[in-house]
């Protein structure tokens, strides 16, 4: 994606010197809103989460998704501030019914993924409590709320593909349906901004691939035959898109379990699989953060646009 900022964020007191202090929950934020390509509206996005104290740890924009992503760290209370009033900007400004764009999508604010900075009990259900109460306000404004991942009501509404199939032109026939009543807020889509899915999730690596081919269907194949849903690698959700502004199409991909299926082994399958048919790669893109332990074995040959601002480094008690 296009557009990169990012922000250092307020130091945080820690005390005199000699006292100590229990380890604030630090939340991290990472919602996908459905606008890329006005800026004044990315502007106004991004200045609704940094006007409320979070730390804004990467935002970017892609005129061929039509969709913006954007990382914000802080404590709960503030990360579901900042929520808050992206949604509220969000849904002043975006309407779905004019909307088109390379991206999936159900909803202006399409989906709040609440992730603890650590994998403990206190921690995770902070991020549980920030999500719902995030979904509560937005329910209560009139725009419905799905809750997915590890937030999700009912097993069939886990996965993040599952809750947006049918897209936003799908919304209103889907939540017909007593197994797709919402979880939050009215039983219809909101006319122009649709619904939101949020959900708490662990760490994962946006990651994708440009090919130098104008044709989609080489994408779409590769995509097809590496997404762990057709058999493929463990862990890995992709597409093949058109990015009709630069004239290339893009494998992109949601690395789940990057533990198992790592990026260099995904760049591997996606490079093998395009040259075979006489396709070259013609960059990679990382959206928004990326753990660094995801990082091991990549070189700076596959990741040739990688800010180090994007980088989250490990709690102590994660280094081993």
């Amino acid at each position: 994606m296009r557009q990169k900022r990012g922000w250092a964020g307020p130091s945080h007191d820690r005390g005199r010197p000699g006292e100590t202090y229990p380890d604030p929950v630090i939340l991290l934020c990472e919602p996908n809103v459905s606008e890329g390509r006005d800026t004044a509206s990315i502007d106004a996005l991004t200045e609704a989460v940094r006007s409320a104290g979070v730390e804004l740890v990467h935002s970017s924009a892609d005129p061929d998704h039509n969709r913006m992503v954007l990382a914000y760290r802080g404590l709960p209370d503030a990360v579901v501030e900042a929520t808050t009033r992206l949604a509220t900007e969000a849904f002043a400004r975006i309407d779905l019914t004019r909307h088109e764009g390379q991206h999936p999508r159900i909803g202006a604010l399409d989906v709040v993924p609440f992730v603890a900075e650590r994998h403990e009990p206190d921690r995770h259900a902070a991020a549980l409590e920030a999500c719902r109460a995030f979904g509560a306000r937005v329910g209560a404004g009139g725009v419905p709320v799905f809750y997915y991942e590890d937030a999700a009501t009912a097993p069939h509404r886990c996965p993040l593909p599952a809750v947006r199939s049918g897209g936003f032109e799908g919304l209103a026939d889907k939540m017909a349906s007593d197994k797709w009543r919402p979880d939050e807020g009215p039983s219809l889509p909101h006319p122009a901004a649709g619904a939101v899915i949020a959900g708490v999730r662990p760490p994962l690596v946006r990651f994708n691939v440009n090919l130098a081919d104008p044709d989609v269907e080489t994408a779409r194949a590769i995509a097809s035959a590496i997404r762990a849903s057709s058999g493929g690698l463990t862990g890995v959700r992709a597409l093949g898109l058109t990015l009709s502004h630069r004239g290339l199409t893009q494998v992109t991909m949601n690395l789940t379990d990057y533990h198992t299926t790592s990026l260099a082994r995904v760049y591997e399958e996606v490079a093998t699989r395009a040259f075979a048919v006489g396709v070259g790669i013609v960059g990679t893109e990382v959206i928004g953060p990326i753990p660094r332990a995801a990082l091991a074995g990549v070189g700076a040959d596959i990741l040739d646009d990688l800010d180090p601002n994007q980088i989250l480094e490990p709690a102590e008690d994660e280094t081993g």
